[in-house]
């Protein structure tokens, strides 16, 4: 049995309860001190006499804890009758607060009832600061995490960020997730314009969005140059590094902020690393950062670098593609148009507004040089006009990016060296300055350069074939009281106007006339050449004795000597005005198509043979005659009127004869060009070439007109062939003419103002003592006030006419009678 250990001194149970390592106190069950140690006195600082009998326990209690006292400690020492490791802060003599742990028990007398409480105090001060740090280092930890996770969630979407726009409005959020920020914004660098662009913000009432120089004095660009972190702690720290800084933070109320450039460096790395742009954010109230926190801010800034960097090669690489595109498509759709000014016209459409705001090209052809422009506005026509003279001079492009034309460009349109002109163009705002795009406005000036040029070689080719086919085109066609000849020449429009379709009307003798239409093979100026041979050597073997089958037979050997005349087709016809009769020949040409006065049109058939040279079948040319009574009319044509790849060669002389007939009674001026309108259009692969003989002087003249006023100036023509043809006299001519004229005219205006399909006919006949006009018309003459104002009009022709007669029975009849000069 092991006995107690006896030091070698007396231990006085007093001074063991007065300085005990804890403090003790005896406390009545209403908490009143009646004992307290030396050691909770010298702890708090209180006299003895200042709490024995004159303080209760939970008086030295801070607020908070004399709650918990009443609420939890005293119920449950009632309950229990102890309690163990309460933790309370006493409230010490000087209102020091001193953290102790409390452990009570409650003691009763025999009866049960409570009788006092003796409590032990323990020092707690260096506990509460393990507790304190414990604490703190896990709210670290959590905070540490929580950025941890926001920049995790930042990278990736910087990851899924394509463009930088993108990449900044994942920036922007970032510091309110890892740091609880109040406000953030995002500014680029802007190479091309050497300036910062605010992109993004969380704040609209925060910095504006504006645009600062890179050289500026304000924070952001200083710390876009300096490429360093710069964490404002207070608005003290603000005016001492940041003037202008300051005095944001004092307006928007913030207390606290922090400028991040954006790197595409690494960690650590300074040199070689850009800055592409800067993150400031800011906080309401006073923080400071710790390192761990800037190394995460440091961390942040270089990832949101390297995925601007991405987006901005991304950026290159869709805009190069673009670009790619964009020239090749311009290529091709000048290409799709031979002319200058369409190409032109062509260039600037694409131009504007894809690339720029405004385009103009100015090309030096011609004394005056010709303009295609579009968009707006324009740069200051002085300054242009400045700037495009030096372009044409030195044949280098020039750029301007400040002044009162900013982002204004005028590039050579130059081919060998030499310069046809210029593009000037102005960039949309927004986008890539002028010079930014240099290399690629250069590259479309100089394919835009080479189609131009081509376009203006084709017109000057096609200047020189239209001179040329022209020049080896008949003149003006004879003229005779007893025929009269109208001609049409339409080119194909793919091509150039040059081709081998030749028409001609010449006199063998005073009494006979040749007419005569061909189609050499091919096209170009071969063709024209040879075409040109043909009618030359027409015309010179052409004769009084030979006829139609001789001269074709003649025509057979000169194509031997000349071979690009082979397979040419050839409708001659000679007519003998005196007894009016026709003999014709074809070689391979197509039938020509005869109308005779009260007759339906008919092809003729007959005298064909083959094409000139053909060495096919009989060698023998063959011809006929037919009777011309007066007033018949005769088409020669080529190919190109009634040919078509989708439908047979039937139905094409069909179609030729119905429109034909139809216009049987219309003016020979004109008549020519109307077919080709009807059956051909503006929009054909093949040259067309027509020649409407009419023969003989008609007794009576009928003709129909349709409700277009255009016709009334073709119809003047054929009235006055007509009359001159009868011998009538100038002065009875003329009155005829304006007569009837303005009758035709009121018919139209007013008989078929509602109609335009109308039809007007006339009729006039000649007696050897006056001229007679009938012009009738089936339209609603209603009175309107624009009729009321052709009262001169009718008076006009009462005056010029001997009778005028009206018959409104059936629309409207005028029929005008003047006296000829020799019968007056």
């Amino acid at each position: 049995m092991t006995q107690d250990l006896r030091v070698p001194w007396e231990e006085d149970p007093g001074d063991l309860y007065e300085h005990a390592p804890c403090g003790y106190l005896t406390t009545l069950p209403d908490g009143t001190i009646v004992r307290v140690n030396e050691t909770f006195l010298a702890w708090t600082g209180y006299a003895r006499s200042q709490l024995v009998g004159q303080r209760r326990f939970r008086d030295l209690l801070s607020p908070g804890d004399k709650i918990y006292h009443e609420t939890h400690y005293a119920p449950l020492l009632s309950m229990q009758d102890d309690v163990h490791e309460v933790a309370f802060d006493v409230v010490c003599a000087d209102g020091r607060r001193l953290p102790t742990l409390i452990n009570s028990v409650l003691g009763r007398n025999p009866g049960g009832s409570p009788r006092l409480i003796r409590t032990t105090v323990f020092n707690a001060t260096e506990r509460r600061g393990y507790e304190k740090e414990l604490v703190a280092a896990r709210r670290a930890a959590e905070a540490s995490e929580v950025r941890v996770r926001a920049l995790q969630e930042v990278v990736a979407n910087l990851s899924a960020a394509p463009t930088a726009s993108e990449v900044a409005e994942a920036v922007v959020r970032a510091p309110a997730a890892a740091f609880e920020a109040d406000a953030a914004s995002v500014w680029l660098v802007d190479a091309d314009r050497d300036q910062l662009t605010a992109i993004a913000s969380t704040d609209s009432a925060g910095p504006a969005r504006d645009d600062i120089p890179r050289g500026s004095s304000r924070p952001i660009a200083e710390v876009a140059r300096r490429g360093d972190l710069h964490v404002v702690h207070c608005l003290a720290g603000a005016e001492e590094q940041f003037p202008e800084l300051a005095e944001t933070m004092r307006r928007l109320g913030y207390a606290t902020a922090v400028l991040l450039p954006l790197t595409n460096g690494f960690a650590g790395e300074s040199i070689g690393a850009e800055v592409l742009g800067v993150l400031s954010f800011a906080f309401t109230e006073q923080c400071e950062l710790t390192d761990a926190e800037l190394s995460v801010v440091r961390l942040l800034g270089h990832q949101a670098g390297h995925a601007l960097d991405r987006a901005r090669l991304y950026d290159d690489a869709r805009r190069r593609e673009a670009r790619a595109t964009f020239l090749a498509g311009t290529t091709r759709a000048l290409e799709e148009l031979p002319r200058l000014m369409p190409r032109a016209r062509r260039l600037v459409e694409r131009v504007v507004p894809e690339i720029a705001e405004w385009a103009a090209v100015r090309l030096q052809i011609g004394p005056a040089g010709l303009l295609a422009d579009a968009g707006s506005p324009a740069p200051d026509p002085e300054r242009l006009a400045e700037r495009v003279a030096l372009v044409v001079a030195n044949g280098k492009p020039e750029f301007t990016d400040d002044g009162p034309d900013p982002d204004c460009a005028v590039l050579p349109l130059s081919v060998s060296g030499k310069v046809l002109g210029t593009l000037a163009l102005r960039m949309a705002p927004g986008r890539r300055t002028a010079a930014a795009e240099a290399v690629f406005l250069t590259d479309l000036a100089d394919r835009a350069g080479l189609a131009l040029e081509n376009a203006r070689l084709y017109e000057q080719e096609r200047a020189i074939a239209r001179t040329l086919q022209r020049s080896l085109l008949a003149g003006d066609p004879p003229t005779d009281p007893r025929f009269a000849v109208e001609t049409h020449y339409q080119a194909a429009t793919h091509d150039l106007e040059v081709g081998g379709d030749w028409f001609d009307a010449f006199l063998i003798t005073p009494d006979k006339l040749a007419v005569v239409v061909g189609d050499v093979v091919g096209r170009g100026i071969d063709a024209a050449t040879t075409m040109g041979q043909l009618r030359s050597a027409i015309r010179a073997l052409a004769s009084a004795e030979a006829g139609p089958a001789r001269l074709l037979e003649r025509l057979d050997r000169f194509v031997d000597r000349v071979e690009s005349a082979r397979m040419a087709t050839v409708a001659y016809a000679e007519i003998d005005l005196t007894t009016s009769e026709m003999t014709y020949a074809c070689a391979g040409h197509l039938p020509p198509l005869l109308t005779k006065p009260g007759d339906a049109p008919t092809y003729l058939l007959q005298g064909r043979s083959g094409a000139l040279g053909s060495r096919a079948g009989r060698t023998a040319r063959l011809e006929h005659r037919t009777p011309l009574p007066p007033g018949s009319r005769l088409l020669l044509y080529t190919d190109g009127l009634i040919e078509r790849r989708n439908r047979r060669l039937d139905k094409g002389f069909e179609l030729l004869a119905r429109t034909y007939a139809g216009r049987r009674d219309s003016p020979l001026p004109g008549l020519t060009k109307g077919l080709v309108q009807s059956l051909v259009g503006t929009d054909h692969a093949d040259d067309v070439c027509l020649l409407c003989l009419a023969i003989g002087t008609e007794e009576r003249l009928e003709r129909s007109i349709g409700a277009d006023a255009v016709q009334i100036a073709l119809l003047r023509k054929d009235l006055r062939g007509w009359l001159v043809s009868h011998d009538v006299d100038e002065e009875s001519t003329q009155a005829v003419l304006l007569a009837c004229s303005e009758a035709v005219a009121n018919a139209i205006e007013h008989g078929y103002r509602n109609d335009p399909f109308g039809i007007v006919d006339v009729t006039a006949t000649v007696t050897t003592g006056a001229v007679e006009v009938e012009v009738t018309d089936r339209g609603d003459w209603k009175a309107t006030g624009s009729s009321q104002t052709r009262g001169r009009g009718l008076k006009l022709i009462e005056q010029v006419m001997d009778e005028v007669v009206f018959d409104r029975a059936e629309g409207t009849t005028v029929t005008m009678r003047r006296t000829r000069r020799e019968a007056r």
